[in-house]
């Protein structure tokens, strides 16, 4: 189910639990629902949110109904994590921080994340594709982000990171923290996808909300995830499987994300056309070494149109480019198309 804050932002313009009891050097894990076991060959795919932003998108991806992944949701907020709907949650850094969270201070996220790592091994161990969701220029998701990455990566897992650089508004600040953030997050995980929040000022209607905006935020974190995890994990007209997607984001380094949506006669094609025309794009995607492109819509979507969308995307990147892509059914999606866009390597 794709509805929710994206679909107005992304729509083709084409006509056509309790507290913290006592201080403790490792909290934990919180199992809150049966995580089902894997058959042979299916890859185990787990989301990872990481402070206040990663787990608003593991709650807003249970919300919507993204099924065959596992979610764990790590803050060192405790009393956060109590609201969280993620199967695992893991209080960490309860000697740092004493559950208070990091106020702002990503060294603090560091160092709790470090106290928890062999936790954290553990919890990680036997994941095929973890990704790791944060915002940017916080605490916890600065600091423990790029230590969830380096620990999936040395377990064997495709670590692919999924961030939100802070809006301008919230300050040079916290941008520059950000920045340092996604840098220090570049030498951990396989690929970084990048969300520049600024960048959604150009879609959002004048009269949104602060509280509006940061949702829309946090659901393109949810969307980034979803939109690789999809094409794993439900069956499709043209399936991908887990070793085309390492191909494309193992050791990629940078990526950004474009998200089109349309509907009517054309929509695979303005959908397309939408997603490569991104306002979340911040450089064209003829510069990526490989895509990842998903196309997700209803029933009675056509292969032909799968195709034609396809060809939009190949037409706007570099010849040489490595694309991958696949296409899904979603039954609750009608008349809708949506195209997900991965550009890596960016050069």
């Amino acid at each position: 189910m794709r509805e929710g804050p994206l679909a107005d932002l992304f729509r083709s313009t084409t006509p056509g639990e309790g507290g913290a009891q006592g201080v403790q050097s490792e909290a934990p894990a919180e199992t809150r629902q049966e995580v089902p076991l894997r058959a042979e060959g299916q890859a185990v795919v787990r989301v990872v949110g990481v402070g206040g932003g990663g787990c608003n998108a593991v709650d807003r991806m249970i919300e919507a109904g993204v099924h065959g992944v596992e979610f764990i949701a790590i803050n060192t907020d405790r009393q956060a994590l109590d609201s969280s709907r993620a199967d695992v949650v893991i209080p960490v850094g309860a000697e740092v921080t004493r559950g208070l969270g990091t106020g702002g201070d990503p060294a603090l996220g560091e160092m709790a994340f470090r106290e928890s790592e062999e936790h954290l091994r553990r919890v990680l161990r036997g994941g095929d594709l973890v990704f790791i969701a944060a915002g940017e220029g916080g605490g916890t998701g600065t600091g423990g982000a790029p230590i969830v990455a380096k620990v999936a990566r040395e377990l064997g897992a495709l670590a692919v990171a999924v961030v939100t650089r802070p809006f301008g508004f919230e300050g040079n600040k916290r941008a520059s923290t950000a920045d340092l953030g996604i840098s220090h997050l570049g030498d951990a995980a396989d690929t970084v996808i990048v969300i520049p929040n600024d960048r959604l000022m150009s879609v959002l209607e004048r009269g949104t909300s602060v509280v509006q905006a940061f949702a829309v935020a946090d659901d393109l974190l949810r969307q980034g995830v979803q939109g690789i995890s999809d094409l794993i994990t439900l069956p499709g007209l043209i399936n991908v499987d887990f070793a085309d997607v390492r191909t494309i984001l193992k050791d990629a380094g940078t990526a950004l994300l474009g998200i089109g949506y349309a509907t009517g006669g054309s929509r695979a094609t303005d959908a397309a056309t939408a997603a490569i025309s991104s306002a979340l794009l911040e450089t064209p995607i003829d510069g990526a070494r490989g895509i990842l492109l998903g196309i997700t819509g209803g029933p009675s979507m056509s292969l032909i149109e799968v195709t034609e969308a396809a060809q939009v995307v190949a037409n706007a990147a570099d010849p040489d480019a490595n694309i991958i892509f696949g296409a899904t059914i979603d039954d609750q999606l009608e008349d809708q198309v949506w195209v997900t866009v991965i550009a890596a390597g960016l050069s």
